[in-house]
């Protein structure tokens, strides 16, 4: 199948990669030629713009890193939707249910379907193809790409309606972000309190207090002090920002969650945009006086 990429980013371009590895002809374009020049390698053909790409091609697949790139790339000047070809547009970002509807109407009038499919399982997810991907749109239109879906991961079709597919992954991302922040808390107190934090992983892992954060994200990049799980801190805070913003229309608590943005945005503040998520628990460390990991503490 012949298929446009936009976005060559730490997922686009294994997402991307995943594709051409199966077979299919990908068209490709990012604002970084080397990324673009790196898949032209391995079998993909170039693209000078979002237009481009949807010039040539009729289902074109988005991987961004915000809401304004999603808007320009789909609604904007030389966007996909001054295409010739293009009838389909699915966006594998984060950029919650209101921009997804924006995009969706836009795009629709010029006969373009749009389909929200942001995507959950980080780097590693997307270069072994084991991604869980959220999938709103026309039944019919999901069964069609399925087949390409599956080459990057596992599909799940929420539902029908514009930006049912965001609020799903909102709702994953505030879980995660819960998860991690919540587990630096419980081990930097442990630490404090003079536990092994190994041990304690260990023991949350085989007890009722294990999370994914102790199960993953803890051996692969804490306690070893690497901080290179691969997710950006400034990607966590856009989507605990876009939970409460949804949590605000639809007028339910967010207790917790305000707890939990509030630790994020401490993160943002010491660490800044580009640190590792994993990274956030050291705002937690300075203020207890300790250091939680192998490597720094003998």
């Amino acid at each position: 199948m012949q298929i446009g990429f936009i976005g060559l980013g730490h997922m686009g371009f294994p997402m991307a990669r995943r594709l051409v590895e199966a077979g299919h002809e990908i068209i490709a374009f990012d604002s970084r030629r080397e990324a673009v020049d790196h898949l032209v390698e391995l079998g993909a053909q170039s693209a000078s713009s979002p237009r481009d790409v949807a010039d040539r091609a009729e289902n074109v697949l988005a991987s961004l890193p915000s809401l304004q790139a999603s808007l320009e790339v789909a609604t904007g000047a030389g966007g996909v939707i001054e295409g010739a070809l293009a009838k389909r547009f699915v966006d594998f970002s984060t950029i919650g249910s209101r921009t997804a509807r924006l995009v969706h109407d836009r795009l629709a009038e010029r006969g373009i379907v749009a389909i929200d499919s942001p995507v959950s399982g980080g780097v590693a997810g997307a270069e072994k193809g084991t991604l869980a991907l959220m999938v709103s749109g026309p039944r019919n239109e999901f069964d069609a790409l399925s087949p390409v879906l599956e080459s990057i991961g596992r599909p799940f079709y929420v539902g029908d309606q514009p930006g049912s597919a965001q609020t799903m992954k909102l709702v994953n991302n505030m879980l995660a972000a819960t998860g991690l922040i919540a587990t630096c808390e419980a081990v930097v107190m442990g630490v404090k309190a003079g536990l092994d934090p190994q041990v304690m992983i260990d023991v949350l892992n085989a007890g009722s207090g294990g999370t994914n954060a102790s199960r993953d994200k803890f051996p692969r990049s804490i306690l070893p002090r690497t901080f290179d799980f691969g997710f950006a801190t400034g990607l966590m805070v856009k989507d605990v920002r876009l939970y409460l913003e949804e949590a605000d229309a639809l007028e339910v608590s967010k207790e917790v969650a305000e707890a939990v943005g509030r630790l994020w945005e401490n993160a943002i503040r010491e660490l800044g945009p580009d640190s590792d998520f994993t990274a956030a628990i050291k705002p937690i460390e300075r203020a207890a006086g300790v250091v939680v990991g192998s490597a720094e503490r003998g």
